[in-house]
């Protein structure tokens, strides 16, 4: 879970909360079957061979180090990263051993952007970028599923905090105007 609600304020509600999309996983996926591939031709070529055990075990314990490289941590990774979406903020979590973290309140939004390539638009997924009030940059958001559909959502939570005066935001120190 990306938010516990401890990490939560006083009426914060959780309103999207995802992974990166699957795409990510299809490397370490290929990488396993090539790896188990190389492992198994391995061992049926040296098969008669006086040496067969022992370079069959090489083999296999070379590709276990590669697997943990290439497939272990990429899905520990995509396991690790999550993007949530509450009433009040978006949030994006991330680490393997050390956690790392950034949110930018809704109120400080303004600009939301959506790149699609051509992979990208097949499988569903996007690369959502926004843009905040603030001296940092904005956050990048890669590979989020249904990209569009998270992006419709997002201005649907900035409308919501929308006071409809010209400066279009509702910081929490500035009184609500009368509509």
């Amino acid at each position: 879970m990306g938010l516990k609600d401890s990490q939560l304020s006083d009426g914060e509600e959780i309103r999207l909360e995802m992974h990166t999309h699957w795409k990510a996983l299809i490397q370490p996926l290929l990488t396993l079957v090539v790896l188990v591939a190389v492992v198994v031709a391995a061992a049926m070529l040296t098969r008669d061979s006086d040496q067969a055990g022992w370079i069959t075990l090489v083999v296999g314990v070379v590709a276990f180090l590669l697997a943990v490289v290439g497939v272990l941590l990429p899905l520990w990774r995509w396991r690790s990263t999550h993007y949530v979406f509450t009433n009040r903020r978006v949030s994006h979590r991330y680490g393997l051993l050390t956690k790392h973290g950034r949110d930018i309140p809704i109120y400080r939004i303004n600009d939301v952007a959506v790149e699609k390539g051509l992979l990208d638009r097949m499988l569903g997924c996007g690369t959502l970028i926004i843009s905040d009030a603030t001296d940092k940059a904005g956050m990048e958001l890669t590979d989020v599923p249904h990209v569009e559909q998270v992006q419709v959502e997002l201005q649907n939570l900035l409308f919501a905090a929308d006071d409809g005066s010209d400066d279009g935001e509702w910081p929490p120190t500035e009184p609500r105007r009368r509509r």
